[in-house]
């Protein structure tokens, strides 16, 4: 059961359902039955549904305590998808300072093994260069370069979050939203 806990609150996350799947991963987070990895994971994911929500100051906080955690538990990969949230948090908080420093630092980390981590890598890469007007096409070549990982291994949900990033940046002309409070 502790483990079907975490897949039903991904679902909640992807069908848009952000805050109730913020609170079912915070209980995640303390939940022994799950193991302290489990535990830092579910960290991570309440920042991320944060994130998302637009509570980007609380989200990057569980974040950063994510990444202790996974530092101390000797976790490289998970460590560096913790940075790549963290630069996802830090720009829609519109610092794109510390998004591009935390991008590089996941891009750093290690070689993305599965074509899933190099199209989620790859994609928020992207996603951090397409918010700094000169940085545009190098954030266009990153997603045209996730898109054809995505589609060369049947990874459609990426791809729609690849078309969706796209489509935000076309038809804002790369302007970042408002940040909401």
């Amino acid at each position: 059961m502790a483990q079907l806990d975490p897949s039903l609150a991904v679902l909640m996350e992807m069908s848009g359902q952000l805050e109730p799947a913020a609170r079912q991963y915070e209980a995640l987070a303390v939940d022994d039955r799950l193991s302290r990895r489990d535990r830092a994971r579910a960290r991570l994911w309440v920042g991320t549904a944060l994130s998302k929500e637009g509570d980007h100051a609380y989200a990057t906080r569980v974040m950063l305590g994510a990444v202790r955690e996974f530092d101390d538990l000797s976790e490289p990969e998970d460590w560096a998808v913790a940075h790549q949230k963290l630069a996802l948090a830090h720009r829609g908080a519109g610092d794109l300072t510390a998004a591009l420093r935390y991008i590089d630092i996941a891009r750093a980390a290690g070689p993305a093994d599965s074509p899933m981590q190099r199209v989620r890598l790859n994609t928020a890469h992207g996603h951090v260069l397409l918010s700094d007007p000169g940085t545009r096409d190098d954030g266009l070549d990153a997603l045209d370069k996730a898109a054809h990982v995505a589609a060369e291994y049947g990874l459609s949900h990426q791809r729609r979050s690849i078309e969706t990033i796209r489509s935000r940046h076309a038809t804002s002309g790369g302007a970042m939203r408002p940040v909401r409070r």
